[in-house]
């Protein structure tokens, strides 16, 4: 029978706290070690000899006091946060909740229903951070372009987007991407999902797609009629050779940051699908995610560059500015201009004219390029922070697909991927794992996993969300 008796909560304790009085916590009985210290504190409280608004030892505290892991308590901790036991605030420490003993219920009660965890620390991938968002220099930039517009601009709107964003992001796509097009070539869409979606009808035949990729792009192109094909993804990114064995018309690729594993496609692979795309008559797809964000070089040029014709390019500004501005566009060989804008319609439905201008405006203007470089240096800070902190408290635990984009890999041993994610949520921590982003028919093993963003938390939050995370990786045995 493991018993203990508590009696510092470490710090200066508040008057009400009930600091310096003995703690006595039985963990006998059976059941995990957390269910045990939980059972004992749910005992406490239920007893009174805990009051509502005691405060608690930290968790790396009591953790000493036990004889136990760290993990074990702050698990424990949290999940009765969750259950209403305890409460808990930054600066305040852990307490017992000032309503913690329920009340007995008037009558027979129906089915539990399960609940839902709060969500503390936001690390879904794919997210900029929103507190960042320009309001002040896209402001200007709405009152000068809505300043300059011609009356016609607020009329029925025309389908390709407006002619002023279009010119715009024919400049600007070949200065920073190497893209090379026409105003005539562009196509305004309300983002990539928009523009995969209409590219689906026009399309015909199998595409190829990313053995690990976003579940979504799949579902997009299964909904437009058309079935997907794997690919092998490995260090250079798709293995672009496998084309000629798949049956696929078309191609869809991230060869700027392979999403999710990370790194850009080899420049053998790069031409590989070129020549792929000449000699079949086949269509490639390029989603330039994360283009702009590189960290440890100069970014890589798009694919398009090498051969326009055969290459749709489409970009966004969902991770540059804000994917609430539901902003994309895609780059179109000549022979899909009238097929695209067919399956859009007639009129704009989409995108509205008024952002348009003010983004056209905002990118001529020099705003985007200084928000760019200014958001550069922030992600680049958090990334570097997170794999500093990840080699100093968990160096078992790999670390890649960090040398652009806003989002890393933590590679983690096998079987241990479930196991991480609800711990994760045990912490108020929301982030993927690895294994629903592989291709139901792809030949690659499954691997084990977290994608997590860095990108969505504010910068005064990040240090916690570290915080969290560290607590809820794996131990280097599995465990």
């Amino acid at each position: 029978m493991q018993r203990s008796w508590v009696n510092s909560v470490g710090g200066e304790p508040a008057p009400d706290s009930g600091a310096g009085s003995d703690l006595h916590l039985d963990l006998s009985g059976g059941g995990s070690l957390r269910g045990r210290l939980m059972r004992a504190l749910r005992e406490a409280v239920h007893s009174g000899r805990l009051a509502p608004g005691t405060r608690l030892p930290p968790y790396r505290a009591l953790a000493a006091d036990l004889g136990i892991a760290r993990n074990t308590v702050a698990d424990a901790y949290a999940e009765l946060v969750e259950e209403g036991w305890l409460s808990a605030r930054q600066g305040s420490g852990t307490r017992v909740a000032e309503r913690a003993v329920p009340l007995e219920p008037e009558g027979p009660r129906g089915p539990a229903r399960p609940t839902r965890r709060r969500v503390v620390h936001d690390l879904l991938p794919s997210s900029p951070d929103a507190s960042a968002f320009p309001r002040t220099a896209w402001l200007s930039a709405a009152r000068r372009a809505l300043a300059a517009a011609p009356h016609e601009a607020f009329g029925v709107g025309d389908p390709r987007g407006r002619i002023e964003l279009r010119r715009t992001l024919t400049e600007y796509l070949a200065r920073a991407r190497g893209v090379r097009t026409a105003p005539d070539r562009i196509v305004v869409c309300s983002g990539f999902a928009h523009a995969l979606e209409l590219l689906g009808r026009v399309l015909t035949g199998p595409v190829a797609v990313e053995s690990y990729g976003l579940p979504f792009h799949r579902e997009v192109l299964a909904q437009a009629g058309r079935v997907t094909v794997p690919l092998t993804v490995d260090g250079r990114g798709a293995r672009t050779g496998e084309l000629a064995g798949t049956g696929a018309r078309a191609v869809l690729l991230t060869p700027a940051h392979q999403f999710p594993t990370g790194g850009p496609l080899h420049p053998e692979r790069r031409a590989a699908v070129v020549d792929w795309a000449r000699a079949s008559g086949g269509v490639v797809v390029e989603d330039d995610y994360d283009g702009e964000f590189r960290y440890d070089r100069q970014p890589v040029g798009a694919v398009q560059g090498l051969d326009p014709e055969r290459i749709v390019y489409i970009g966004s500004v969902s991770k540059s500015l804000s994917p609430a501005l539901r902003m994309g566009w895609m780059v179109l060989p000549g022979r899909l201009v009238d097929e695209v804008l067919a399956a859009k319609g007639p009129r704009e439905m989409w995108s509205g004219v008024t952002d348009q201008l003010t983004l056209a405006e905002f990118i001529s203007s020099g705003g985007y390029d200084r928000h760019l470089r200014r958001m550069r240096q922030v992600y680049r800070r958090r990334r570097d922070l997170l794999a500093a902190r990840l080699a100093a408290e968990a160096p078992h635990v790999r670390v890649s697909g960090v040398a652009a984009g806003l989002h890393a890999v933590l590679e983690l041993p096998p079987g241990t991927e479930e196991a991480a994610l609800r711990a994760a949520r045990r912490q108020g921590l929301a982030l993927d794992g690895l294994r629903p982003y592989r291709h139901p028919d792809s030949a690659m093993a499954p691997r084990d996993g977290l994608v997590l963003g860095y990108g969505t938390p504010p910068e005064h939050a990040f240090a916690a969300a570290l915080d969290a995370l560290c607590l809820a990786l794996p131990e280097p045995d599995g465990g």
